[in-house]
């Protein structure tokens, strides 16, 4: 299992949650607390950002290291302030490859998007339906193998089909049709997935015939700000809320937050 963090906010620098809290990202790719698979998370990893004043493409920087060794992103955390970004530290599902097209966070125009969690048996079951669902333009922008990016793929035949829809509803219908293809042979899907625009945050904690990957969110008003984080597991003491199985989470311009189940 890999472990995801999101967040929206005032100007941030990226060091201050990959590696200035006790259980930072970095801490959890060694440590983690809460997987219900694997030890540790060294099969690479990826930060991705937002232009605090430009309206423009988000920024990826990815490494098939594990992100302690990485000697390029200390500086570079340091550097990078933002309002909002995501970052996957990765633990790979056995037989896929490590290599920086199955590194996430996956970017699609001014979409980001991370998955924690997984198809079970994913090149034998859901590998082919997924595909044959895709237009071609989609189905080409596929580089990697992973279950992570084709959840993706399924996702922009969504946003295609309902090009105003909103994250929620493209995220919700995307869990649906995953589920109407998995119920059918009977496997386990859980799908912990993050997206945003760069404005607002949407976020899912959803299995089926198994347990859900671990996610909370914590919110931190202000008089001057509102800060929103979503992430595998608490990066410090705080009112950390846990997120409940097979529903979505989303944080909008205005920091509102609401939960709905998936149905």
């Amino acid at each position: 299992m890999c472990r995801i963090l999101a967040y929206l906010g005032a100007p941030i620098q990226l060091e201050a949650l990959l590696y200035e809290p006790e259980h930072s990202l970095v801490v959890q790719s060694y440590e983690p607390r809460e997987m219900t698979s694997g030890v540790v998370n060294a099969d690479g990893f990826g930060v991705a950002w937002y232009h605090p004043q430009r309206e423009t493409s988000p920024f990826v920087y990815k490494n098939i290291l594990p992100i302690w060794s990485d000697v390029n992103l200390p500086e570079l955390s340091r550097y990078v302030e933002t309002s909002c970004f995501m970052a996957n530290i990765r633990s790979a599902t056995t037989g896929q490859a490590v290599d920086l097209s199955n590194s996430q966070p996956f970017k699609r125009d001014r979409l980001l998007f991370t998955h924690n969690g997984f198809i079970e048996n994913f090149r034998q079951t859901l590998y082919r339906p997924i595909r044959d669902r895709l237009q071609d333009s989609i189905y080409q922008q596929i580089q990697g193998s992973t279950d992570s990016e084709h959840i993706l793929a399924l996702l922009q035949e969504t946003r295609d089909s309902l090009p105003n829809a909103s994250l929620e509803t493209l995220l919700h219908k995307t869990l649906i049709t995953l589920t109407e293809l998995a119920t059918p042979l009977s496997i386990k899907v859980s799908a912990n997935i993050i997206l945003s625009d760069g404005k607002r945050l949407v976020a899912s904690r959803f299995a089926l015939n198994t347990s859900a990957p671990s996610l909370y969110w914590l919110q931190t008003p202000s008089e001057i700000s509102t800060n929103t984080l979503i992430a595998s597991e608490p990066l410090f003491a705080a009112k950390w809320e846990r997120c409940p199985e097979n529903s979505i989470l989303s944080v909008g311009e205005d920091f509102e937050t609401r939960i709905n189940p998936i149905l």
